[in-house]
């Protein structure tokens, strides 16, 4: 009877055993598979998350109207560093305030010899700090990206970055998305 215990005992292990082995040869492999899904080399901003919050680059992907600040983004190659831990404050210009540019000059802006033109436009955009809209105050200086400076002002209820309405704002995981209504050009000689 001890024996038929023992060899009982053995044969459960066995099978344990076998069976989580098998489970992490299958997480190995799905691991394996999705890793091979993301394209080489990508950063943060590849990793596929549907439950958490979005990042500021998800906030403005999602958004139908951001489809020009979007593409503007990956032709200046900021994708990743905005896809980053932060914390960022975006001010999110709108498709309808780049269409109020001159004519010709986002396809311009978008060629590649004018990558560093088209940066320096969008980390002016971009402070790394998190301010809601409920911090920003009436004259502030806001410390961009680029380098430079934005005034923050107030007319009534509505806020302002230089010449840009804020017209909503997002929460995002990573800070705070600021959507604007026109968009903010650094100061002359940058």
């Amino acid at each position: 009877m001890k024996t038929l215990h023992i060899l009982t005992t053995i044969a459960v292990v066995a099978l344990f055993s076998t069976a989580c082995t098998k489970q992490n040869d299958d997480a190995a492999a799905r691991s394996a598979s999705s890793a091979s899904e993301q394209p080489k080399g990508a950063g943060q901003e590849a990793v596929k998350d549907d439950d958490s919050q979005k990042d500021v680059v998800k906030v403005a992907v999602g958004s139908p109207d951001h489809s020009t600040l979007v593409t503007a983004l990956k032709a200046a190659d900021l994708v990743t560093s905005l896809s980053n831990v932060g914390p960022f404050t975006v001010f999110a210009p709108t498709n309808a305030a780049f269409d109020k540019l001159p004519k010709g000059t986002v396809e311009d802006l978008l060629k590649p010899e004018n990558v560093n033109k088209l940066r320096d436009i969008l980390q002016h955009h971009v402070t790394v700090a998190v301010y809601e809209a409920s911090s920003l105050n009436d004259g502030q200086i806001l410390s961009m990206v680029d380098g430079t400076s934005a005034k923050i002002t107030k007319k009534g209820n509505d806020l302002f970055i230089e010449n840009a309405k804020i017209i909503a704002s997002v929460r995002a995981s990573n800070g705070a998305v600021h959507i604007i209504d026109a968009v903010v050009v650094p100061p002359a000689g940058k």
